[in-house]
């Protein structure tokens, strides 16, 4: 399966994911379910920045973490023990500040030619 990943541009995720530095995302939801569709190793990654219609990069997920009803502590220290792959902001901490979360890692980032979106 190919999931699409939304980059902040504000934050310039995309540029830290093209630079190496950021190797993992993070997407969260309120509920009691993990949120989007399940993602395994082995699948494809495609990144966009938000705002511009084009699929930019692709990369290949290498980990996958999932978790359900955290509790405060627990989402602090699932961030702060991915936080050298996940580089958040201290604004981005707050946003994925939720009681599920995936954490997807990812490997061979390269660019590709524009994909209309």
């Amino acid at each position: 399966m190919v999931h699409l990943v939304y980059c902040d541009s504000k934050e310039k995720e995309l540029e830290r994911i093209l630079s190496g530095g950021k190797t993992m995302v993070v997407r969260g939801a309120a509920g009691k379910k993990i949120p989007h569709s399940r993602v395994e190793a082995g699948e494809m990654l495609y990144f966009m920045e938000k705002g511009t219609g084009k699929i930019s990069a692709t990369a290949t997920v290498d980990s996958v973490e999932n978790h359900t009803r955290l509790s405060d502590a627990e989402i602090d220290a699932a961030l702060l023990k991915n936080q050298s792959r996940l580089q958040l902001s201290d604004k981005q901490k707050t946003k994925w500040h939720k009681k599920c979360l995936v954490l997807v890692g990812f490997k061979n980032v390269r660019t590709i030619a524009p994909l209309p979106y």
